[in-house]
C-alpha cells in the first residue's frame, strides 16, 4: 500500500511537470509568435528611419542646386538636382535607410569638378517627400518613376547609378532594369551594399523566419544582370553591413572592383580620402 500511494505521488508529479513545461512551452510560442507578427507589421518602422522637413526648409543653398517634385501615386517624392551648364553626364544617388535630402545632398564640388549632374530624391516620408513606404515593389517604382523624369535629358551622356546602403539595392535594380532596356549605365557604383536584406536580416536576427520579411532586396539577383563597369566601395570596419557581402556581390560579377577601405566602418566610409579619390578617378575616366 505504502508503493502504491508513493506510486501515486510520483505519478501526479510528473503530471503536474509535463502540465507545467506545456504550460511554459506554449507561452514561449505565443510570445514568439507575437514577437514575428509584430516585426511583420512594423518592419518599415524598423528598416526605415525617416527625418521629414518643414515645406518651407531649403535642402541646399548651392547655386547650381534646384529642388522639385515628381509626382508618384499616392505621393510627391522631394528631388533635388544639380544642373551644370553643359555636363558630361549624371550622378543618380539613392540614399540610405535615414536622414532626407538635407544630410545626403552636399559635398558636390567633387561633381562639379568631373562635370557630372547630381540627381537625389527622399523616398516616401523622409524630408519634403509625402506618402509612407507600402512594399518593396512601390520603392523600386518611386526610383523608375524619377529616372524616367531625367531620362531624356541625359540622353547620350554618361550615366553613373549610385546608392549606399540602404539605396544599394534600389540602384542594382534600376541600373538591371536599364540594362535589360538597351541602356546599361556607364557606370554603377554601390558603396556599402548588401548581397540581399534577406540574407543581411538573417545574420542579424537568426531567430526571425526569412519570409517574414517583405523587402528581401536581392541586390545579388540583380548584380548578375549588370553590363558595364561596376565599382564596389566597402569599409572593412563594417559592423552593421559587413564586408563579405560586397565580397560576395564581386565574385558574381566579372566587371566588378572592390575597393576595400581600411579603418572605415559603415556611416563614415565616404569620408575617406581613398573614397573621394576613387570617385574622381572613376568619373574622369567615364
Amino acid at each position: 500500500m505504502p508503493n502504491a500511494v508513493a506510486s501515486a505521488v510520483r505519478g501526479g508529479g510528473n503530471m503536474v511537470y509535463a502540465i507545467f513545461s506545456a504550460s511554459v512551452l506554449l507561452a514561449i510560442g505565443a510570445i514568439y509568435a507575437g514577437a514575428v507578427g509584430w516585426l511583420y507589421f512594423r518592419q518599415e518602422r524598423l528598416l526605415f528611419e525617416p527625418d521629414p522637413l518643414p515645406a518651407d526648409e531649403p535642402i541646399c543653398a548651392d547655386p547650381d542646386a534646384r529642388e522639385f517634385f515628381v509626382d508618384v501615386p499616392g505621393a510627391r517624392l522631394s528631388v533635388a538636382h544639380m544642373a551644370l551648364p553643359n555636363p558630361r553626364g549624371v550622378f543618380f544617388f539613392l540614399h540610405g535607410n535615414s536622414g532626407n535630402l538635407k544630410k545626403w545632398f552636399v559635398e558636390l564640388d567633387a561633381f562639379r569638378q568631373a562635370n557630372f549632374d547630381v540627381v537625389m530624391f527622399d523616398y516616401r516620408g523622409f524630408g519634403k517627400s509625402t506618402g509612407q513606404i507600402e512594399s518593396e515593389e512601390q520603392l523600386h517604382g518611386d526610383v523608375l518613376a524619377v529616372w524616367k523624369h531625367f531620362e531624356a535629358t541625359y540622353a547620350g551622356k554618361r550615366v553613373v547609378i549610385s546608392g549606399q546602403s540602404l539605396g544599394t539595392g534600389l540602384a542594382a535594380g534600376l541600373a538591371a532594369q536599364l540594362c535589360s532596356d538597351g541602356h546599361a549605365p556607364d557606370l554603377t557604383l554601390l558603396v556599402s551594399p548588401y548581397s540581399s536584406m534577406q540574407a543581411l536580416a538573417a545574420e542579424l536576427y537568426p531567430w526571425v523566419p526569412i519570409q517574414v520579411l517583405r523587402y528581401p532586396l536581392h541586390t545579388l539577383e540583380r548584380a548578375a544582370k549588370l553590363l558595364g563597369p561596376v565599382m564596389l566601395i566597402h569599409g572593412e570596419k563594417d559592423e552593421l553591413i559587413p564586408i563579405h557581402h560586397s565580397e560576395t556581390l564581386c565574385k558574381s560579377m566579372r566587371t566588378a572592383q572592390l575597393l576595400r577601405v581600411t579603418g572605415a566602418g559603415h556611416s563614415d566610409v565616404h569620408q575617406f580620402p581613398t573614397v573621394r579619390q576613387a570617385l574622381a578617378s572613376a568619373l574622369g575616366r567615364l
